[in-house]
């Protein structure tokens, strides 16, 4: 039986006569558990993950490694609980393809659903510019180390990236990326395990900075520095799309996600620790945002590790954004899609063109804003501290609460309640610390230009 309307559309043939908006974002829903957490991997495992040191510099080693645990544990618990209660929709007959959907059932109320759909907006399309932007800046990283006077610029690498991507992801559903995904498994640990090893080499090395792990004598420093540091944490494991990623899997879809959650965080714990260890370890209080950064130091122009290594670590991280932005284009093609094909009766196959079109459109506008605003990594942690934190922590527990009711006085009720009073406290002051980073950096920031300068 169709899951949804849309997977019920989806069932016409290409000559009949469908509503537009749900044949062009049918979902397909006939993967495997594993599958999933190929998915679940490559949206929430990025190159975000070379921002941890810098995160450890802000809390010092105990707090740092312990407020990474926390972070990690929180998180997959609230993503557990999105998962049981899209089960226990789907056991009431209500089997939900979107995270909006989702929140509309169990929320009730417009403004909630409103919420997330703004937030979810708002991190997809956040993370599909920075993928665009990072894989661009690798790209221009390698051209410069090769071609120190060549001609082209940031910009050029950003049309280069958007071509690929405008191609790719003319593919038809996050599900038909599942091949894509495993390879980005692959890919992700394998750039992980080079920097971390990268990091070691530097901190062996006869150049690298005197190791100093103290935080800063100021106590409002140090306080407005651990919120933005487990503001990063939070950000680091956001996954704005598991409602998406759970309607890929064949029905019936109860467990099985919490299958792909196992399998995952098992690939962020490699990918996880290796490197935020590793780089503080080499660099203290002097690594940078990121530590590849660290390893290839403008100001000396020679690397701290050997260059195999970082070339290699550079080549697997631009796959690995290429795959991210296919990612979060998909739910976002889907949503607009939907929206903007509701109500018009074609057949399928004349949908081909209008698809191929907006999404290349799409692709092309959000190069445009890359190329305009190259320090976008500052704003996209504003983004990511006000967001992904409700949208992962705090809506999930709320959620559960309202749809499983949990007694008042149970453990389960009283540890949400627990992490949502905490989470929205963090929340609050780690946007204030992001803006405050943001405006404290504003003068280096310059439209069009070639990166920060």
């Amino acid at each position: 039986m169709p899951s949804s309307d849309v997977e019920a559309a989806a069932a016409g043939n290409g000559k009949q006569a469908v509503d537009a908006g749900a044949a062009s974002s049918a979902v397909e829903s006939s993967g495997t558990w594993w599958q999933a957490g190929f998915h679940m991997t490559t949206a929430t495992l990025g190159p975000a993950s070379l921002s941890l040191p810098y995160a450890l510099r802000g809390l010092g080693w105990a707090l740092g490694l312990a407020a990474l645990t926390a972070v990690a544990a929180v998180t997959f618990y609230a993503y557990f609980l999105v998962s049981r209660v899209l089960d226990h929709c789907e056991a009431a007959g209500r089997r939900h393809a979107r995270f909006r959907d989702l929140a509309a059932d169990v929320l009730g109320s417009r403004w909630a659903t409103s919420l997330v759909v703004t937030v979810q907006v708002a991190i997809n399309v956040g993370i599909s510019i920075g993928s665009i932007l990072l894989a661009a800046d690798c790209l221009e990283l390698t051209y410069s180390r090769h071609a120190p006077n060549g001609s082209l610029k940031l910009y050029h690498f950003v049309i280069m990236v958007a071509l690929v991507l405008a191609v790719l992801s003319q593919l038809p559903s996050l599900h038909s990326l599942r091949h894509i995904n495993v390879g980005s498994l692959v890919v992700s640990i394998g750039y992980t395990m080079l920097v971390s090893a990268a990091c070691i080499c530097a901190g062996l090395s006869s150049d690298a900075p005197a190791k100093d792990y103290s935080l800063s004598t100021s106590r409002s420093e140090r306080t407005f520095t651990a919120f933005l540091s487990i503001s990063i944490l939070t950000s680091v494991f956001g996954n704005s799309i598991l409602p998406e990623i759970q309607a890929t899997l064949a029905p019936p879809a109860g467990g099985k996600m919490a299958k792909a959650l196992v399998l995952s965080y098992s690939v962020f714990f490699l990918a996880f620790y290796f490197p935020a260890i590793a780089g503080y370890w080499a660099f203290g209080n002097q690594v940078r945002s990121n530590v590849m950064q660290s390893l290839l130091p403008a100001d000396t122009g020679s690397s701290l590790a050997p260059a195999w290594m970082l070339g290699l670590a550079v080549v697997l991280i631009l796959l690995q954004l290429i795959a991210i932005a296919l990612v979060y284009l998909q739910v976002t093609y889907e949503m607009i899609e939907r929206k903007l094909f509701a109500g018009s009766k074609v057949g399928r196959r004349s949908l081909l063109a209008p698809r191929v079109a907006l999404r290349a459109a799409y692709v092309a506008a959000l190069a445009f804003v890359a190329a305009m605003l190259p320090f976008f990594g500052e704003i996209q942690g504003v983004v990511g501290s006000v967001g992904y934190i409700p949208l992962d922590v705090v809506i999930p527990v709320v959620m559960y609460n309202v749809a499983l009711a949990p007694r008042r006085r149970s453990p389960a009720y009283v540890a949400n309640a627990a992490i949502i009073v905490a989470f929205v406290s963090l929340g609050v002051i780690g946007g204030v610390a992001s803006v405050r980073k943001l405006v404290l950096n504003a003068d280096k920031f310059k439209l069009f230009s070639n990166g920060r300068s």
